[in-house]
């Protein structure tokens, strides 16, 4: 299966701005710190982990500066944004990246969903994007600026795929983000803030190890995300979306869900053999 070779390409995309990317030190969040730092931002990144963290700081470098917070924790991201500007002297835009499989807490079908799994899954996918983009509503409202609130989602908000993905506390969460992201670049918009969303389907990270090993699943994909040879897709596919989102290229953009996807959300896929 051909998975695409990410080249670091300088350029200044990002000059003079200062980023906050709120699940910064793995996966989709950490390929988008390095693609920020090519682009000339100075970053600061959360993550839950003391060890992804510590490889996160080392790798990024001074041009970056790495904390351990939890995005369940009102107080972490509140508390990004305020080192962003006391140690790079300013923010200029949110990058909201945490979030995860509830299906150990419990989540899955709806018949079957604890109430442990349920609360868990909202609180993982939807309440840390609240607090994180709470803080940054309320640091650009501060400032008198405006700025840019970039939030993840996923294509299980509004378009399922019941056999292979059956979690339905996790696509409550990812289609509440759309609204929430929809209805707060309405209600800023006069501010200069803007809000925008993107919706990728299945990308190789840390949380979708149980179907990129999964060999019906990876058939599967190979009709459902017919892009580029029919595949998974990877944490770069998604950072130049991200930093033309983060960046003033989309200064006249806000409210949108932009899907990066593969295919998958216009493709109806194809099963095997059934079970």
């Amino acid at each position: 299966m051909p998975t695409p070779e990410k080249e670091s390409v300088k350029s200044s995309r990002l000059a003079e701005k200062v980023v906050v990317i709120v699940g910064g030190t793995a996966g989709l969040g950490l390929s988008a710190a390095r693609a920020c730092l090519d682009a000339g931002a100075r970053l600061v990144c959360v993550g839950r982990n003391r060890e992804t963290v510590a490889a996160a700081q080392a790798e990024l470098g001074e041009q970056a500066l790495v904390l351990v917070g939890d995005a369940r924790d009102p107080a972490a991201a509140a508390n990004a944004i305020a080192e962003a500007g006391r140690v790079f002297g300013g923010f200029h835009a949110l990058y909201h990246v945490a979030g995860g499989s509830g299906r150990r807490a419990g989540d899955g079908p709806l018949h079957e969903i604890s109430d442990a799994g349920w609360t868990e899954t909202l609180n993982l996918n939807l309440t840390s994007l609240f607090y994180s983009n709470r803080a940054a509503v309320r640091q650009f409202l501060a400032q008198g600026t405006g700025g840019s609130v970039l939030n993840i989602g996923s294509v299980l908000g509004f378009s399922p795929s019941p056999r292979y993905f059956g979690t339905h506390a996790y696509a409550a969460a990812k289609s509440a983000v759309i609204g929430l992201t929809k209805s707060s670049a309405a209600y800023y918009a006069p501010q200069n803030i803007r809000f925008n969303l993107i919706v990728p389907a299945l990308v190789d990270t840390p949380m979708a190890q149980r179907a990129t090993q999964n060999r019906e699943i990876i058939d599967f994909i190979a009709t459902k995300q017919p892009l580029d040879g029919g595949r998974v897709g990877v944490p770069s596919d998604l950072d130049s979306a991200a930093i033309f989102f983060l960046s003033d290229e989309s200064k006249f953009i806000t409210g949108q869900a932009l899907a990066v996807d593969g295919g998958w959300s216009v493709t109806e896929g194809q099963y095997g053999k059934e079970p």
